[in-house]
Formats: C-alpha cells, sequence, structure tokens
C-alpha cells in the first residue's frame, strides 16, 4: 500500500505542476456549458429538453468531457515513465508490479474525479442551472460520485490495456481522441438519445459511455423520470465493463510495460 501512495502521490505532484493541463482541462467544459448551453437554450428552445434549459441538460456531459480528458492525459504519464527508465526503476523495486500500476491508476483516477467534481460544484453555484437531484440532495449526490469515479476508473483501466499494446505517447492519443471522444458526441452527453434515428439510437446503446452519463442525467437533471437506459441496466453496465477491462489489466506482463517505445 506504501508503494501505492507513493506512484499515485508522485503523479498528483507531477500534475499540480503542469498548470496548463490542470486549467485547460477545467476550462474548455466550463466554456462549452456557457457558450454552448446559452446559445442553444436561447436560440433554438430546444423541445425536448426539460423546459428547454439546455445548459442544465449539458451539466452531465460536461462532468463526463471533463473526467475523459483528465484521466486520459493523467495515463498517458505511463509513456513519460517508460521513456526517461523511471518505470524500469518502479518494477525493479522491492514494490509488486500490481502496487505500481495500482499507484498509476490510483493517480489518473484521483486527478479525473478531482477534476469533474470541479465542473459539479461550479454547476451547483451558478444560480442560472438548474439540477434537479431526483432522488434528493445527498442519494442524488452520492449516485453522481459513485459515477464519476467508476468512470473514471474505467477509462484509466481502458488506458492501461492500451499502453501495453500501443508503444508510442502519439498513437495513444491518437486511439482515445480517434475512440472516446467522438462516442461521447452520441452518448445523450448533447443531446436526447430518444430523438435520434433507430441506427444512432443502437449505437448509442452499445456505446460504452451513454451509461455514465445518463446515471449522473439521472441523480442531477432528469426529473420524474427512467433516463435514457434505466438506473439498474446503467449500473449492471458499468460494473460489466469495469470487470471487462481490469481482467486483461490484471494479466499484464513486466516485459510489456518496460519494452522500448
Amino acid at each position: 500500500m506504501s508503494a501505492l501512495l507513493a506512484v499515485a502521490g508522485r503523479d498528483l505532484r507531477a500534475v499540480g505542476r503542469s498548470r496548463s493541463q490542470l486549467y485547460s482541462s477545467i476550462l474548455l467544459p466550463l466554456m462549452l456549458l456557457a457558450l454552448l448551453g446559452t446559445g442553444v437554450s436561447d436560440g433554438l428552445d430546444p423541445a425536448a429538453i426539460e423546459d428547454g434549459d439546455y445548459t442544465s441538460f449539458l451539466v452531465p456531459g460536461m462532468i463526463v468531457m471533463t473526467a475523459l480528458f483528465s484521466s486520459t492525459f493523467a495515463s498517458a504519464s505511463f509513456y513519460a515513465d517508460r521513456a526517461n527508465g523511471m518505470l524500469r526503476q518502479m518494477l525493479v523495486s522491492p514494490a509488486s508490479m500490481l502496487s505500481v500500476l495500482g499507484g498509476k491508476v490510483m493517480g489518473a483516477v484521483v486527478i479525473g474525479t478531482l477534476q469533474a467534481c470541479v465542473i459539479l460544484v461550479v454547476a451547483v453555484v451558478i444560480p442560472g442551472i438548474d439540477l434537479e437531484w431526483q432522488y434528493g440532495v445527498l442519494p442524488s449526490l452520492a449516485l453522481a460520485l459513485g459515477a464519476i469515479l467508476a468512470f473514471n476508473l474505467l477509462i484509466c483501466t481502458i488506458a492501461l490495456v492500451l499502453a501495453t499494446h500501443i508503444r508510442t505517447m502519439q498513437g495513444f492519443h491518437l486511439v482515445m481522441n480517434l475512440v472516446l471522444f467522438p462516442l461521447l458526441f452520441f452518448s445523450g452527453a448533447f443531446f436526447p438519445v430518444a430523438d435520434l434515428p433507430l441506427w444512432l439510437k443502437l449505437l448509442a446503446y452499445v456505446n460504452p459511455l451513454t451509461y455514465p452519463v445518463d446515471l449522473l442525467q439521472l441523480a442531477l437533471y432528469a426529473p420524474d423520470s427512467d433516463g435514457q437506459v434505466g438506473l439498474v441496466p446503467d449500473i449492471l453496465v458499468m460494473v460489466g465493463l469495469l470487470a471487462l477491462f481490469a481482467v486483461p489489466a490484471l494479466r499484464v506482463k513486466p516485459s510489456r510495460l518496460i519494452a522500448a517505445a
């Protein structure tokens, strides 16, 4: 545990020193929330959104987007450690490989979770955003925090698995951008899944990002509804995805981790 916490703390300090990464991953979702949310609410008045309040509808999607950016960038520290030989030194230390990898994942999860929570706090204090807290404030807040934490853990686990197969940081970011960020756009983060054409709706239901977005919408936005999918299916899918990617992550071999980029 001490080794795990040491590795996680090292990554947290590195992000704290990288102010550009820290600020950009928070400012981009806030700008989208302010500009896109206000523009659509005032200019288009979407009838499918509750009371036409598109800004409040965007909050769950912006939280997931922040977690996605933050966890992805934090996971990229794996490549820097491999390139400068630090990862090799960690793996030949008395600490187990599971402690080293667990520390890397924990650091990325903490970074992504804290930055996503910043967006949630900002949304709560802005008067123009009306969060519904469907299950009551405390239960809804607990559900939202659980969804944020589970989503960050899922993204970091996926990133770890990809990092053992993709040898360069450029290739890693390309794959993450090419696969994960487009999935965000038809996850229900920017528009309701119910209004999509059938073929896009089917893609949304097999999209892993749909379920954390739906959990957050159920907790924060959707009043007296079952959301896009439903609370129980959302939780079951998230647990299943975590189990699916945790198995290959736990089977990573040291030789693959320290292979030259």
